[in-house]
C-alpha cells in the first residue's frame, strides 16, 4: 500500500476471485464457468465485429437492448446492459445506498456485496442464514434497508420461490429489492414477471453462466423505467462506453441462438443431479442446488483438506474459510467426463483416509 492510498479505503477487503492458474492444466470446477463453448453464431458475430474496433461502441447498446427487451418481454427503457453483472450490482449500491439507506443481504452469499457496501460507504446489514443454509424471508420484513439477495444463493445453491420474493417486495415497498439471478437458468423461475407489479424490484442477470460468455463480461439489469433511469445516471457518470462492440455482438447472437444455450443448461442440470446422487452415495451432505454447481461436505474429511487433495490431483474446486461453511466445497458442474474424473478421484481420496 502506498502513502497516497486514501485512509477511507485502506481497510477495504477486496473480493477474492476464484483461482485462474496458468502454470498447470487443471480440470477447472472452481469458478462456475460453462463447460461448453459459445455457439458458432456467437463466435461468427464476435469475429465480424472485430473489424470495427476502431470505433467506439454504442453507449446505449440499442441493438442488444432491443433484442434483450423482446426476449424478456420488457420495454427497452426497462433494461440496462453492463460490464458483467458486478457492474450493475455496484451501480445499485451507488444509486440507492447511503448512510440513511443501508443494504441488507445474507451473511453467507456472493462475496462482492459487502465489498460494494464498503466501497460506496453504504452501511451493511448481514442477515444470518438458517441452520439449513436457507434464507428466511421473514428476517427481512420491514427491515428499513435496501435488500440484495442472490437467487439461487451462492455458494449454497438454494432457491427462493416467487411467493417468497413477492413477500420481500410487499414488506419493503419503501426500499429497492435487488434479486441477483446469476444462476436462475439452472432450475429456478425468474422474478422478471413481478416487475410490472413492483416498482421497487431490480432483477440482475449475467451472460457468464448459462450463455457461456464469462470472458466477454456482459450483465444487465431489468426494472421499472424509473429505476433504470437512476442507474443510467450512474453509468453515464462513470463509463458511458461500458460494453464493448464484440461483447454486444456476442450477447445479441446468444439471445438469438437461445435453443443452443437452453440445451446446454439442460445438460448441466442433468449432470448436476447425477453427480449429486453419486456424492450422496459416497456419504456426502449435498444441498439441493438449483445452480450450475454443488455445495458438498463429508464427515470424514475437512473441506480444505479435500480441496487441497483434489488440487494435488489436478482438479480445482472452490473452498471458503468462513467458519459456518468451512466443511463445504463448491463444485462447478463440468462435462460428464470431467465429473466422472472428479468422482473417481474423490473415491480414491476417501479410500486413503
Amino acid at each position: 500500500m502506498s502513502q497516497f492510498f486514501t485512509s477511507r479505503l485502506s481497510a477495504l477487503r477486496p473480493y477474492t476471485p476464484g483461482e485462474q492458474p496458468k502454470d498447470t492444466v487443471y480440470i477447472k470446477l472452481n469458478t462456475n464457468e460453462s463447460p461448453f463453448p459459445p455457439s458458432e453464431s456467437v463466435q461468427r458475430a464476435v469475429a465480424d465485429e472485430a473489424a470495427r474496433l476502431q470505433l467506439y461502441s454504442d453507449p446505449e447498446c440499442r441493438d442488444l437492448n432491443r433484442t434483450a427487451a423482446d426476449f424478456f418481454g420488457v420495454g427497452t427503457d426497462q433494461i440496462l446492459m453492463t460490464n458483467g453483472s458486478d457492474e450493475i450490482l455496484n451501480f445499485a449500491f451507488m444509486a440507492f445506498g447511503d448512510e440513511q439507506n443501508p443494504f441488507a443481504f445474507p451473511s453467507i452469499s456472493y462475496g462482492f456485496y459487502p465489498v460494494f457496501a464498503a466501497l460506496n460507504r453504504v452501511p451493511a446489514k448481514p442477515i444470518p442464514l438458517g441452520k439449513d443454509f436457507r434464507i428466511n424471508v421473514s428476517d427481512y420484513k420491514e427491515i428499513g434497508a435496501n435488500i440484495v439477495i442472490a437467487n439461487p444463493n451462492a455458494p449454497t445453491g438454494l432457491y427462493l420461490g416467487l411467493d417468497e420474493i413477492e413477500f420481500l417486495l410487499k414488506s419493503n415497498r419503501d426500499h429497492v429489492v435487488v434479486i441477483d439471478e446469476a444462476y436462475i437458468d439452472f432450475g429456478g423461475e425468474s422474478a422478471i414477471s413481478l416487475i410490472p407489479k413492483y416498482d421497487n424490484l431490480l432483477v440482475t442477470r449475467t451472460f457468464s453462466k448459462s450463455y457461456s460468455l464469462a470472458g466477454a463480461r456482459l450483465g444487465f439489469g431489468i426494472g421499472s423505467p424509473s429505476l433504470i433511469a437512476d442507474l443510467n445516471t450512474i453509468k453515464y457518470s462513470t463509463n458511458p462506453y461500458n460494453v464493448n462492440r464484440m461483447t454486444m455482438a456476442a450477447g445479441k447472437a446468444a439471445l438469438l441462438d437461445s435453443a443452443y444455450y437452453r440445451e446446454g443448461c439442460d445438460k448441466i442440470m442433468k449432470t448436476r443431479e447425477r453427480t449429486r446422487e453419486a456424492l450422496l452415495a459416497l456419504g456426502f451432505t449435498v444441498t439441493d442446488s438449483k445452480t450450475n454447481f454443488l455445495f458438498a461436505a463429508h464427515d470424514k474429511i475437512g473441506g480444505k483438506e479435500l480441496y487441497l487433495a483434489l488440487k494435488q490431483n489436478g482438479i480445482l474446486v472452490r473452498h471458503f474459510d468462513l467458519p459456518e461453511i468451512e466443511r463445504y466445497n463448491r463444485i462447478t458442474i463440468g462435462t460428464d467426463e470431467q465429473m466422472d474424473i472428479l468422482l473417481e478421484t474423490i473415491k480414491s481420496i476417501l479410500k486413503g483416509i
